[in-house]
C-alpha cells in the first residue's frame, strides 16, 4: 500500500494585509499559521493568488484573500481545475457566483457540529444562505444566535462542488475566534465586567489577565455538587479540532491523508502540570510542600517572587526534580510596578537567589497584566520561553476561561503586524482548591476528564503558604494527583513541557511512502513521537486505527533525532 499524501498552501495575500494594517487593524486570521503549526501539518505559504504554486497544491487554505475579482478568478480556477478551498469567512466575491445571499455580521451565538455533544461558542459569523438547494452544495452543522437554543441563523459550513474540485467556507472566522478566546478580543485596559452572583468581582482596581474574557457568566458556566461554579467547556480547542477534524475530512475525500503530529511524545496521552507561587516566602512553608509533592512523587514549577525562600530550600527543590522559575510582582498594593525596567531588576533578583541564570518560565503575581504584548515583548528580551499568567484570579471564574487548556503561542496586535510572540503560554485552570475562600476540590474531576477529552495540560495552582498552613489544601494536593494518574495524566514541570513543545515543532513532515513509513526531518525532537496518517481508501484498511480530530488515523513513530543521523524515518 501507498499513502498518496496532499500537499498543503496556506494563502495569505499581502497586499491584503497590508491594507488593515495601514488601518490598524488586525489580521488574526494568521494564527492559522499556530493551529496548522501545533499540528505539525506542513504547508506551502503564498502571498498571492496568482502564484504559480497554487496549482501544485491539493488543498488550499485562503486564510487572507484581497477583495478583488482577480483573486477570486484565481481560486475559482483553481477550484475547477480539481482543487480544494477551504476559507473561514470571507471569499464574499464568490458568493453569487455560488448562488448564495450574504447576510450582515452577526454577535455572539453557539455552533452545533456533527459528533460534538457541546455547542462551540463563536463571537462573530457571516452567514451565506444558498438561494436554492442542489445537490451541488452542502450544508453542515447550525449556528444560533445568542444562546445555545437560539434561533438557528444558517449552516456552519458550506462545501460547494466547482467543476473538479470544491470551495469549502465556514461562516465563523475560526483562527481570530481562537485567538479571542485564548487572548481576549481587546487589550486589558479596564477592570472587567464582574459575575452577577457575586463570585468574579473583577472590579477591585487591579488590571488582570482575566478582565478581557470572551466567556458568558451564564451561559458558560456549570456547577458541581457541591456548588462549585467553573467555565466548563475549552472553545477554542473545540475550535481547533473542528478545523482540523474538516481539513482532514476534505482531503480524505479526494484520497489524500496530511499527515499530523500527536500533541505528546510516544507513551504520553496528557500531561499536568502542578505549579508553586511562593508569595509569603516561608521556608517552613516550602518544606512543608516539598514533603507533600514527594509523598505524590509529582515534579513541579516553583515560581519564585522577591525575597525568596532560604538557599537550602532552593538546592532541595532542585535535587528533587522541581522547576525554579519567575514569578514577576507588578501589583500596586505590595508596592510592585508594571514596566519593563521592574521586569528586569525582579528577574535579576531571581536569578541571583535561585543560582539560575537559565530561568525557563514565568507567571505574574495575582495574574496582573495590561495592555496586548507588553509581558510577551519583555520575556522576548528576557530569554524566558514560557509564560503561566493567564488563568482565573477569581473563585468563580476557574476553569476553561481563556477557552484552551493548550500550550500555544500567542499573537501581537496589528501595531506589530501581527506576528507570533516566541513565548509558549501555558495556562491554568485554578488555585488553592480547598482555600476557604476559593473553589473546593469538587471541580479537580470535570477538569481532568475535559482536559483528557481534548488531550491536553490540566494546570493548577497552589501556594506554598496554605499548603503549609491548610489541611484541606494539602489534601486537594494528593486528590488532584491521585485522579490525575488514575486518568492515565504525566506529571511534568513547565520547562518539561515547553521542551517538547519546542522540540515537536522542529519536526518537519516532507510525506509518507511506502505502507504508510513517514518520511520526515526529526530536528531537535527530544522524546519519540507520533505522526498519524489518516485512513484513506488506499491505505490503512487493514491496519488498526485511532480517531484524532473526528478522523481514523493510523499511527507511526518517529524516532528522536540521533546525533548521527540527520533525519527519520518511521515504519511503524
Amino acid at each position: 500500500m501507498t499513502v498518496a499524501t496532499a500537499k498543503v498552501a496556506l494563502l495569505f495575500e499581502e497586499k491584503a494585509a497590508q491594507l488593515r494594517w495601514q488601518y490598524g487593524l488586525n489580521v488574526f486570521q494568521l494564527y492559522i499559521q499556530e493551529v496548522l503549526g501545533h499540528a505539525g501539518i506542513s504547508y506551502t505559504m503564498l502571498e498571492d493568488a496568482d502564484d504559480a504554486r497554487l496549482s501544485e497544491a491539493d488543498v488550499v487554505v485562503a486564510g487572507l484573500t484581497a477583495d478583488t475579482q482577480e483573486s477570486a478568478e484565481a481560486l475559482w480556477r483553481y477550484a475547477e481545475l480539481g482543487g480544494t478551498v477551504v476559507a473561514y469567512g470571507g471569499l464574499n466575491k464568490l458568493a453569487a457566483r455560488l448562488d448564495c445571499v450574504r447576510s450582515q455580521a452577526t454577535g455572539t451565538g453557539y455552533a452545533a457540529l456533527d459528533g460534538r455533544a457541546e455547542p462551540i461558542r463563536y463571537l462573530q459569523a457571516e452567514v451565506w444562505t444558498p438561494k436554492e438547494p442542489t445537490p451541488a452544495v452542502t450544508a453542515k452543522g447550525t449556528l444560533r444566535n445568542g444562546t445555545p437554543d437560539g434561533p438557528a441563523i444558517g449552516p456552519a459550513l458550506l462545501s460547494f462542488q466547482v467543476g473538479k474540485g470544491s470551495v469549502h467556507r465556514w461562516a465563523v472566522d475560526i483562527p481570530s475566534t481562537i485567538v479571542a478566546l485564548q487572548q481576549g478580543a481587546a487589550p486589558v485596559l479596564q477592570d472587567g465586567v464582574p459575575a452577577k452572583d457575586g463570585t468574579g468581582a473583577l472590579d477591585e482596581y487591579i488590571l488582570k489577565a482575566d478582565d478581557v474574557c470572551e466567556m458568558d457568566w451564564e451561559l458558560d458556566r456549570r456547577t458541581t455538587d457541591t456548588g462549585a461554579v467553573y467555565y466548563a467547556f475549552p472553545y477554542a480547542d473545540y475550535w481547533r479540532e473542528a478545523l482540523l477534524g474538516h481539513l482532514l475530512g476534505a482531503a480524505a475525500e479526494r484520497g489524500l491523508a496530511i499527515p499530523f503530529l500527536d500533541v505528546w511524545p510516544d507513551g504520553v496521552e496528557q500531561v499536568a502540570l502542578i505549579s508553586l507561587d511562593s508569595d509569603m516566602n516561608e521556608d517552613a512553608a516550602a518544606e512543608t510542600t516539598l514533603d507533600v509533592l514527594k509523598a505524590c512523587g509529582v515534579p513541579s514549577t516553583w515560581c519564585m517572587i522577591e525575597p525568596g525562600f532560604g538557599e537550602a530550600v532552593y538546592k532541595r527543590a532542585v535535587r528533587e526534580g522541581h522547576e525554579l522559575a519567575f514569578h514577576y510582582n507588578a501589583l500596586e498594593q505590595e508596592k510592585g510596578v508594571w514596566g519593563a525596567q521592574e521586569f528586569k531588576r525582579q528577574l535579576e533578583w531571581a536569578r541571583r537567589a535561585t543560582g539560575r541564570q537559565g530561568i525557563v518560565s514565568n507567571k505574574n503575581h495575582y495574574t496582573r497584566f495590561e495592555g496586548w504584548g507588553e509581558l510577551f515583548r519583555w520575556l522576548e528580551a528576557a530569554d524566558i520561553q514560557a509564560d503561566q499568567t493567564r488563568g482565573p484570579s477569581k473563585k468563580g471564574n476557574i476553569g476553561f476561561l481563556f477557552g484552551t487548556c493548550h500550550p500555544y503561542f500567542p499573537i501581537a496586535w496589528s501595531d506589530e503586524e501581527n506576528r507570533m510572540y516566541d513565548v509558549l503560554e501555558v495556562g491554568f485552570l485554578t488555585q488553592d482548591l480547598n482555600h476557604p475562600m476559593l473553589a473546593d476540590d469538587s471541580v479537580a474531576v470535570p477538569f481532568l476528564d475535559t482536559v483528557r477529552g481534548v488531550r491536553g495540560l490540566a494546570h493548577f495552582l497552589f501556594h506554598q503558604t496554605h499548603i503549609h498552613h491548610k489541611e484541606p489544601v494539602r489534601q486537594a494536593v494528593a486528590k488532584v494527583v491521585a485522579e490525575a494518574e488514575r486518568r492515565g495524566f504525566a506529571f511534568w514541570t513547565c520547562e518539561q513541557i515547553n521542551e517538547w513543545e519546542r522540540s515537536r515543532r522542529s519536526v518537519r513532515i516532507r510525506g509518507a511512502g511506502a505502507d504508510g513509513a513517514i518520511e520526515a526531518e526529526a530536528g531537535t525532537l527530544a522524546q519519540d513521537a507520533v505522526v498519524w496518517v489518516p485512513r484513506t481508501a488506499a491505505f490503512g484498511s487493514g491496519e488498526p486505527t485511532e480517531l484524532r480530530y473526528g478522523v481514523p488515523c493510523v499511527k507511526r513513530v518517529l524516532r528522536a533525532k540521533r546525533e548521527h543521523k540527520e533525519e527519520a524515518v518511521a515504519n511503524g
